[in-house]
Formats: structure tokens, C-alpha cells, sequence
């Protein structure tokens, strides 16, 4: 599958797999690598729950890319509403007022729970965050921030400060930022033997945390749902309605990010809606639009919302809102709803794909822990089940070439594989997607052997 492009010196390179890679070698400078060492796997194009490289070599996407894409690849109408867009007014500075940005707000407003009024727009999940915290404070008149140690909200100043893994170490410039462990049975920090013993400790936990920390000076906690890249980690049921509860005993504004989670990801348009319960202010980015364009936002409760009619928000962003953008959120919406996306991600992620990932996870002892909800799974891979060692990196690399060289696509971090395929994933790819996860299981295992 070639094609031919024509680059700034007017010459016409023939466009292989090879000629793609040099480029990026030669001048890309990629996130979270030592460059050295890269080696980047060429995409030409993709459709649906399917990527290829130039050669026609294709591959079924179960990583959703880095989570985001839950209307899958290239979806006709999504693609066509920022073709027309583009035609009509691609930028836009965000003082204005802009149909694609009000019908884009009317309609997340629509999915979010009674109590919210306004968006803000930003443009990823990481500045949404930030912003979301700079609301926080505001409005509080407090600094304190409290996160969990198992999160990741983002590579900007108070994101990655608020970021519990290993990543915010060499990054910790912004202050005010204070951890506490989230529950997590399977390695649990409380010494808990069931979900009821995790749920209580945990928040008892979180409690001392917070008096020790000064409930005066707290402004809020900032938990993600269902924390995505640290391990797709369903909190208790009885835990998010209890962190409510100590975030309104106490006066702090409680922050859900729904980056990962949110927009069909666990079939529901928010994560929260597993838990009965609401934030005060809820984050988004990825799934609103599937990240066609790059978007996030904050979904303000109306009490935030009414703080600002008369106090002046000291924060702003040059694409608050850009056109192309919003264009790409109406019509990611519009088709998720008349589709039925959200409903397929429950339907499949809690039918076939859960039912094959537990059959799975009983017949391969690498599978030290599984769990997940809709189209949002983890698979934690251990080289001693009773002792819960984690696999190494190293060995968990292996199995995603080997995965790749199946034509399989997965999302891992540390000693997990993230099993996250688009929301529109059918009963036929989850199906060729768990084959090429058993076969590779079962050639590893027979390689250790």
C-alpha cells in the first residue's frame, strides 16, 4: 500500500513503511522515551477497530490508541462534520460565541447529571485538569490538593504534580499537592481481606489524611473514576459515595477526572454513574470526540458555575473551544447516541469480552489479577501467582511484540496488559482478539517451559 506525498523542497518521495520511520527517527522528538532507543510502528490508516502500516499489514486496535478513540477510527460523520467545519471557520479566539461551541457544550450538559450548568473547554485532559484544580482553589480559598498515589492526571505543572506514579518525581515543580493510597484489593495497603475491609480502611485512610493535612487548607481531591493507566482499578461500590461524603463533611470540592473513563468507555457516558454519586466538578478529554481533534474540558456544578458570575476566573487558553474541535464533539455525541455506542461498549465489554478475559485469566497463571467493566480491562501478568510478583517490563514487552506480530494491538503499562478496544467493537473482533491473546499466552508459557 504506497502512496506518494510531495515535501517542501517540491520533490516526490515514494511512501513506504521505511521512508516513514527515517523521518520520524531523523526529527521527531517523542513523549515519555529515551529516543535512542525508539522504535516506532508505522500507521498509514485506519478504520473502525483497524490500523495498517503501508505495506497492508493490519492490526486490531484492543488499545484504542491511548484510550480515546471510542467511536473507533475515521467514523464517516465525524470526519465529514470537520470537513464542513473547516469550510466555514476553522479557528475562532475563544471570547467569541461560536454555534459548534455552544452546541457542543449544550450537549455534554445533556449527559451530565442534574446540577451541572457550563463547560469549560480546553484542550487535552492535562490542562483540563489544571484548570479544574485553578477552579478548586478559587473558589474555596484554599491551596491543598489531595490525589491518589495510583492515578495519572497529566504532563503539565499541577497534573503531574497531582499524578501519584513514578513520573511526577522528576517533574514536581507546582505545590500543594498531598497522596493518599486508593483502594486496590489485590495489592492492598490496608491489610484488607474483602472489598467491605478495602472500602473502609481506605476512606478512614483518606480521612486521617485530611485532618492531618488541615481541612481548612484542603480545596479539594481530584480522583480519576476509575484510575485508567495505573490498572483500570474498580474502586469498592461503597468508596466514591464515601469520598462524597468526607469532600462535603469538610468543605472540599471533590474532583472526578473522567479523562480515560468517561464517554462510553465503561458503558456509561460517565464512570460515576456505576457509584450513585456526583462530583463538583468533572473532567474530560479522549472519548468526547475520540481524539479527532484535540479536546478536553471541565464540566461545572452550578453552585462553581454561580462563584464566577461575579468573581473573575484568572485562567484561559488561546483554543478554549476551537471550532474544528467542537465540530468533532457534536457530531462524536450525535453518532454515539444514534448508534446505540455506549449501549454496544456495555453490551460487548460486559458480555463476550469480560466472559472471555475470566475464562482467560482461570487458564493462564501469568494472569495474576483481571479485572474491568465495559471496554476498559487490565490484565495483571505475575511470574508467581501466590506471591504476586509482577512480570517484568521486559517480559511484558515480549508478549506485546508477540501480540503484534499476531495482528493485535494492546495497551500495556508495567506489568499489565490494557485490554481497551473501541466502544464499537462487535462480537466477531472480540472474539479474534481473545484467539490471539490465548495463543500468545500459550506459546509464552511454552517457551518458559
Amino acid at each position: 500500500m504506497n502512496a506518494n506525498v510531495a515535501v517542501s523542497d517540491s520533490t516526490t518521495h515514494s511512501v513506504d513503511n521505511r521512508y516513514v520511520h527515517g523521518l520520524d527517527r531523523q526529527y521527531v522528538f517523542h513523549s515519555w522515551a529515551q529516543q535512542g532507543s525508539l522504535d516506532p510502528m508505522v500507521i498509514a490508516g485506519a478504520q473502525g477497530c483497524r490500523v495498517w502500516d503501508y505495506a497492508g499489514r493490519e492490526y486490531l486496535d484492543f488499545s484504542s490508541q491511548l484510550v480515546n478513540t471510542n467511536i473507533g477510527h475515521q467514523h464517516p460523520s465525524v470526519v465529514s462534520a470537520i470537513q464542513a467545519q473547516a469550510a466555514s471557520l476553522c479557528t475562532i479566539a475563544p471570547a467569541h460565541a461560536n454555534l459548534a461551541r455552544g452546541e457542543a457544550a449544550k450537549r455534554i450538559i445533556a449527559k451530565a447529571p442534574a446540577g451541572f450548568s457550563k463547560v469549560f473547554f480546553t484542550n487535552a485532559g492535562a490542562d483540563a485538569n489544571e484548570n479544574a484544580i485553578r477552579m478548586a482553589r478559587l473558589y474555596t480559598g484554599r491551596t491543598k490538593i489531595l490525589s491518589a498515589y495510583r492515578s495519572y492526571h497529566g504532563n503539565t505543572g499541577s497534573a503531574i504534580a497531582a499524578t501519584g506514579d513514578w513520573r511526577r518525581v522528576p517533574n514536581e515543580y507546582a505545590s500543594g499537592h498531598v497522596h493518599f493510597f486508593n483502594p486496590y484489593l489485590y495489592r492492598s495497603e490496608f491489610w484488607a481481606r474483602d472489598e467491605d475491609e478495602e472500602c473502609e480502611r481506605a476512606l478512614t485512610h483518606l480521612r486521617r489524611v485530611i485532618e492531618c493535612e488541615g481541612a481548612n487548607a484542603v480545596a479539594a481531591i481530584l480522583l480519576e473514576t476509575i484510575p485508567g493507566t495505573a490498572g483500570v482499578l474498580l474502586p469498592p461500590k461503597a468508596y466514591l459515595r464515601g469520598v462524597r461524603q468526607l469532600a462535603d463533611e469538610f468543605g472540599i470540592v471533590l474532583i472526578l477526572d473522567e479523562v480515560m473513563a468517561g464517554f462510553g468507555r465503561t458503558g456509561r457516558w460517565f464512570a460515576f454513574e456505576h457509584y450513585d454519586m456526583a462530583p463538583d466538578l468533572i473532567v474530560f478529554a479522549k472519548g468526547v470526540n475520540s481524539g479527532y481533534v484535540p479536546a478536553g474540558g471541565v464540566i461545572i456544578s452550578e453552585p462553581i458555575s454561580r462563584y464566577f458570575d461575579d468573581h473573575f476566573f484568572v485562567g484561559g487558553l488561546t483554543y478554549s473551544g476551537h471550532p474544528l474541535a467542537m465540530a468533532a464533539i457534536v457530531a462524536t455525541l450525535d453518532a454515539m447516541e444514534a448508534e446505540g455506542i455506549v449501549e454496544n461498549a456495555d453490551k460487548i465489554g460486559n458480555g463476550p469480552l469480560a466472559e472471555g478475559l475470566k475464562k482467560l485469566a482461570e487458564r493462564h497463571a501469568i494472569i495474576g489479577d483481571w479485572r474491568g467493566v465495559g471496554v476498559f480491562h487490565a490484565l495483571e501478568l505475575v511470574s508467581d501467582p501466590v506471591r504476586k510478583t509482577p512480570l517484568p517490563g521486559t517480559e511484558v514487552l515480549k508478549l506485546k511484540q508477540l501480540l503484534m506480530k499476531q495482528g493485535l494491538l494492546v495497551f500495556t503499562v508495567e506489568n499489565r496488559i490494557h485490554v481497551v478496544p473501541p466502544c464499537i467493537v462487535t462480537t466477531e473482533e472480540v472474539e479474534e482478539g481473545l484467539a490471539i491473546l490465548e495463543r500468545v499466552f500459550e506459546s509464552y508459557a511454552a517457551s518458559r517451559e
